[in-house]
């Protein structure tokens, strides 16, 4: 009895310190659940202004409560129901191209994987991650240097007498190839980054799997056909997933900056839209919140779709 009655007090006290343990380890994560909170669910409160007539610098209590009238305005007007649908298709083209690109930082990080020598490959990686830190104001202010009326490249174009003095191409100003023209703004900024991640998981590979692939006298491509691009797909997988379920959300910043009297048509994507009804000149607040509201409703249906189809795909998912 008294050896019974032993095992079950240190059965006892081993629940307890688990108990204990786990209360501690909750106290880590603490601080950043509280600012998920503050910065991601208290704004939400925001929300409320799509049920009012708001109109600044008045407070909300001195505003009209105008219920669902906001959301039921976007698909009245034909007007307005246009220019929506041109944003969302500019912000499908934007979001398709990079989801269809998406494999680009992937192979990127495979072929600097195997550079062999290590300054010549710290150089590639530091180059390439750089423009990640860089801010878009500044990445335009290097496309206007090299791309306007008076840049580098028409200077050049006019210095081989391939176009005539004084009329220079307008690349920034057109509105032809906005959408691969972008594309590539964004990858320079952000290849070198989004690699790392693949870097991590390509350094996760069991360097036992490559040795013996070598002593089968496998050559570096079969290698990184049949051992490094499998392994580094499930990476692949659910970063796909998780750019689908953010489809509509590709930025604003990289827009806004881009954005002129020439191409705002096509260059106009969601975010943007909601950014220029508000502080555009039109003062849309109320409105430019409906559509918030309904972007959101849309990529939390999107994360539920592709969190079923990862379940699909890879037998779990992500959520």
């Amino acid at each position: 009895m008294e050896k019974a009655k032993k095992e079950v007090d240190l059965l006892t006290a081993s629940a307890l310190r688990k108990k204990r343990k786990g209360k501690i380890e909750f106290l880590y994560i603490l601080p950043f659940i509280l600012l998920v909170a503050v910065f991601s669910y208290y704004p939400l409160w925001g929300w409320v202004y799509a049920f009012f007539d708001y109109k600044p610098p008045f407070p909300l209590e001195w505003d009209n409560f105008v219920g669902l009238k906001w959301f039921k305005s976007m698909f009245e007007n034909e007007v307005k129901v246009k220019q929506i649908l041109g944003v969302i298709r500019n912000t499908f083209a934007m979001s398709g191209i990079s989801l269809l690109f998406s494999w680009f930082p992937m192979v990127f990080a495979i072929f600097l994987n195997e550079i062999k020598c290590r300054p010549f490959k710290k150089f590639v990686q530091t180059v390439t991650t750089l423009p990640n830190f860089i801010s878009w104001v500044l990445v335009y202010s290097v496309a206007f240097s090299i791309l306007s009326s008076t840049g580098a490249v028409n200077q050049m174009l006019e210095g081989l007498g391939i176009i005539e003095p004084g009329k220079p191409i307008m690349f920034l100003q057109s509105s032809d190839n906005v959408y691969f023209t972008q594309w590539l703004w964004l990858t320079w900024k952000n290849a070198g980054w989004a690699a790392i991640m693949y870097i991590a998981a390509i350094t996760g590979i069991d360097e036992e799997l490559n040795e013996a692939a070598r002593i089968d006298g496998a050559s570096r491509m079969q290698i990184i056909r049949h051992i490094t691009l499998p392994s580094i797909l499930p990476t692949y997988f659910v970063i796909v997933m998780l750019n689908l379920a953010n489809f509509l959300t590709n930025g604003m910043e990289q827009y806004y900056v881009f954005q002129n009297s020439f191409n705002k048509e096509k260059i106009q994507v969601l975010d943007l839209y909601v950014f220029n009804l508000a502080f555009g000149g039109g003062g849309a607040y109320s409105l430019s919140t409906a559509i918030s509201i309904l972007k959101t409703v849309i990529s939390l249906t999107l994360l539920g779709l592709t969190n079923k189809l990862s379940k699909l795909i890879r037998g779990e998912g992500f959520i």
